[in-house]
């Protein structure tokens, strides 16, 4: 009997301290896992190092030109940039409010931009989507029609007759949107994303009697929104920085997009401190500061925009690189 119950004593002996070193082992072991999870490694502080100075690099240049609108014309004329705006001066800033062009010219590009860019979007989603479906008899005469503008123009002058004779659409902001509203590159970008989507889900929407456009709509057009920031930040872009259609199309100042007014006043003031008989105002007009200021008034609205669309512009260029 006393073995049996020494023997019982040591068996409970053995599992309470058995119980203790499964307690006090993690207890010892957590702060070492802790301190190898807290390594960084080589790789990680180079990349963070490269992307520090490629960011320094794109964002003094930018300070520059904003500091530069702020500086003194005399400083700008004889010691070029710098980093501060000394002396400090809102002669540029005050010359492009002084009149309402510059806000008819905000309304026109804003107006170019919204409707084009949401145009845009629509025609090249549709288009894509029609093209990477591969139907029968459609999807290959459309993809040759998207292709060949890539390859070949029809010219200026063709251009022109077409915008002005045949559309119409002179002094209207129309005739900026229309001839840039498809890109053909945009297009099979788009093209190659929606031939990614899964065709389970698509067939799965068809066998429960679903159509085409209710596809489309309700389906395609929320699983790609990353592809579609994308394009619609790629063709935001181009709308409102386009000036040269403007310029062939459009001849009433008062509906001047921004770049077309702003390309306008540097060159008037650029030519009246140039000329012989210019006046003193004239030949003391902030020429390089105005070019600055311009740059400003016409970079601010899409780096205000880009934060808004950056997840999903990341994501749009990323996705389908890799499959898996």
């Amino acid at each position: 009997m006393s073995l049996i119950a020494s023997g019982r004593t040591q068996t409970v002996t053995d599992i309470e301290a058995q119980t203790v070193l499964d307690e006090v082992r993690p207890a010892r072991t957590a702060p070492h896992r802790r301190r190898a999870s807290a390594k960084v490694e080589p790789f990680t502080v180079v990349s963070y190092a490269c992307v520090s100075i490629f960011a320094v690099f794109c964002l003094v240049p930018l300070w520059m030109i904003v500091a530069g609108s702020f500086t003194d014309e005399s400083a700008l004329a004889a010691n070029g940039y710098s980093f501060w705006p000394a002396p400090f001066s809102l002669a540029a800033y005050q010359l492009l409010f002084s009149g309402q062009s510059l806000v008819s010219g905000y309304v026109a590009s804003l107006f170019i931009t919204i409707v084009g860019t949401a145009l845009s979007l629509s025609c090249t989603a549709s288009l894509a989507w029609v093209i990477a479906r591969r139907l029968p008899r459609v999807s290959r005469p459309l993809t040759i029609f998207a292709y060949i503008p890539m390859l070949f123009t029809g010219g200026l002058v063709p251009l022109y007759l077409l915008v002005t004779q045949v559309l119409d659409l002179s002094n209207s902001w129309f005739s900026v949107i229309l001839p840039i509203m498809l890109a053909p590159f945009l297009i099979f970008v788009a093209v190659s994303f929606f031939r990614q989507l899964p065709e389970e889900i698509l067939d799965s929407a068809r066998m429960d009697g679903a159509g085409e456009l209710r596809i489309f709509f309700q389906i395609v057009i929320p699983l790609s929104k990353p592809i579609l920031a994308v394009l619609g930040l790629f063709y935001a872009v181009t709308y409102w920085n386009e000036w040269f259609m403007a310029l062939l199309f459009i001849s009433d100042p008062d509906k001047f997009p921004l770049q077309l007014i702003l390309q306008n006043l540097i060159s008037n003031v650029t030519n009246a401190a140039t000329l012989p008989g210019a006046s003193a105002a004239q030949a003391a007009a902030p020429v390089y500061q105005l070019r600055f200021a311009m740059t400003v008034m016409t970079i601010a609205p899409i780096l205000f925009a880009y934060p808004f669309a950056q997840r999903f512009f990341v994501k749009g260029l990323t996705l389908g690189a890799t499959k898996g």
